[in-house]
């Protein structure tokens, strides 16, 4: 008899923000993501995968969500040159430049409410190996 996990696959980043227009402005046209659905209180983001999501900040949690603490998502690109020139034209706020690591080339930038993305193009034997464990699916 073969038992269920209880978790199948994490399938959204919830984000909770303060200035919904803002953060839709910043994912949707500075980051180009694509909308899968948009409403007044809810937006998601990809259309396939994980979804990343967006949710006004009630002012209740305000005060517990100002640290953050522990929070980076992450995303893979085809070509970081290209991908960091592109943000940087827009004025992204890079907390960590581009930089060679032993999993490929790295950056980290921040979003309007102080949110950490980890940007990654990993190296052709990276993504073999991540794909060898099933971790992740990468085009």
């Amino acid at each position: 008899m073969r038992v269920e996990k209880l978790f199948k696959k994490v399938g959204a980043v919830i984000l909770l923000v303060s200035d919904m227009h803002h953060s839709i402005d910043f994912y949707q046209n500075t980051l180009e993501l694509p909308i899968k659905i948009k409403s007044q209180e809810w937006v998601e983001f990809f259309k396939d995968g994980t979804t990343i999501a967006l949710h006004p900040m009630k002012e209740k949690l305000q005060e517990q969500a100002k640290s953050k603490v522990g929070v980076l998502i992450g995303f893979t690109v085809h070509d970081m040159d290209q991908t960091y020139k592109k943000l940087k034209v827009k004025n992204v706020k890079f907390i960590k430049e581009p930089k060679d690591e032993a999993f490929g080339k790295h950056a980290i930038i921040a979003d309007p409410d102080g949110y950490l993305i980890s940007i990654a193009k990993l190296t052709s034997k990276t993504v073999e190996e991540i794909d060898l464990f099933g971790a992740l699916g990468i085009e």
